[in-house]
């Protein structure tokens, strides 16, 4: 008898506690935060000298004016104060592009009513990809100049921007599609100019967390 009056009032105990312990838990989760790094802030290594001598501070996108798909001039001072998803690709790609572009249409429908959100892909094949061009094949991807823009620029200004800007290795086809090398990445890109992440552009999960970490920083950015 005594011990079923023992096992009956643990019973007891262990009831009363689960409402402390699932108060517990819902408070230490809600406490929780969820971290986006921010990428080079002690400056950016050059080992193989070709970008200007940088210091060990924080890197920031640096300047540039292109032209996008509507003939309008767009650049860093667009990215002020946005979150802008950042990728180089060309028209006459013949692998990643494809993929890549149609991944992020996916991401342009996600964010399509955002304000705060713009993309930028970036033409590394200019000589060719027009604003004209670029009109066409932003048509295809139901893209809207001012929320998407494609960009075109000059050749060496396109290439010191993917290497010494957004950090990541391109090579000039010499209009041979298949001898363009460029990076299958996604960049975010803070409101003040910071590289926040690098997600594949042709990988569905990596595409899926980007716009999760979009959003994170756009609800932290409204919350200051």
């Amino acid at each position: 008898m005594r011990s079923l009056r023992l096992l009956q009032g643990m019973v007891l105990v262990c009831i009363l506690l689960v409402p402390i312990l699932i108060f517990l838990f819902l408070k230490g989760f809600g406490s929780n935060s969820y971290d986006i790094p921010v990428f080079f802030e002690k400056g950016v290594d050059n080992p193989f000298q070709e970008c200007p001598v940088a210091d060990t501070t924080q890197h920031y996108i640096p300047e540039f004016t292109f032209t996008n798909q509507e003939g309008d001039k767009v650049g860093r001072s667009d990215m002020e104060g946005k979150l802008t998803i950042v990728d180089f690709f060309f028209t006459s790609c013949p692998s990643i592009c494809p993929k890549m572009s149609a991944e992020m249409e996916r991401v342009n429908d996600m964010f399509r009513d955002e304000d705060k959100v713009q993309i930028m892909s970036i033409s590394i094949d200019p000589t060719y990809d027009t604003p004209e061009i670029l009109r066409e094949y932003a048509e295809e991807h139901k893209a809207v100049a001012g929320k998407w823009d494609f960009l075109t620029g000059g050749v060496q200004e396109t290439y010191d921007l993917a290497k010494c800007g957004f950090i990541i290795p391109t090579v000039d086809g010499m209009g041979v599609p298949d001898d363009f090398v460029h990076s299958d990445k996604f960049m975010l890109i803070d409101e003040l100019g910071r590289i926040r992440g690098y997600y594949s552009g042709t990988t569905r999960e990596e595409v899926d967390l980007l716009m999760l970490e979009t959003k994170v920083l756009l609800h932290a950015s409204e919350g200051e």
